[in-house]
């Protein structure tokens, strides 16, 4: 199953056109993977992984489409799926939704970050926190 984390587009996220300026989307993603692992490991989980394991996942490559506007008012869907877990990197699927219109996403991305070492920025095995994280994503029926 997908993870999924919804949230307001805010006047800030819109551009004079009206509608969501492409790099906020970007901003939307790491919301939605800051969420999930909220919800997986608690509200300091995420800070304690990289504070106390000294585990990060910086991002590495990003592979995005943008195709349907979102404006302000709008509700945004974010749902992330498990597109690949290697052995020192994951890659982490996003389809933006705008909520009530479920005819495609407006955005998508696939996110590969790399498993760190954050005591001496060294990559590293992906470690049991993480993989307890992303263990209730599925992969996605669609390719990004």
């Amino acid at each position: 199953m997908a993870f999924s984390f919804t949230l307001p587009v805010r006047f800030a996220d819109v551009d004079h056109a009206g509608i969501v300026y492409y790099p906020v989307f970007f901003h939307y993603y790491h919301q939605a993977f800051e969420e999930l692992f909220r919800e997986r490991m608690g509200a300091r989980g995420y800070v304690d992984m990289l504070d106390k394991d000294k585990v990060g996942l910086p991002c590495v490559h990003i592979e995005a489409d943008f195709l349907r506007p979102l404006a302000f008012g709008d509700d945004a869907r974010i749902d992330v799926s498990l597109a690949r877990l290697g052995n020192k990197s994951v890659t982490l699927r996003y389809h933006v939704f705008k909520v009530g219109d479920e005819s495609g996403p407006a955005a998508r991305a696939d996110i590969t970050c790399a498993v760190t070492n954050l005591a001496n920025f060294t990559s590293m095995p992906v470690p049991d926190v993480v993989r307890n994280v992303l263990e209730i994503l599925d992969a996605p029926a669609e390719p990004a």
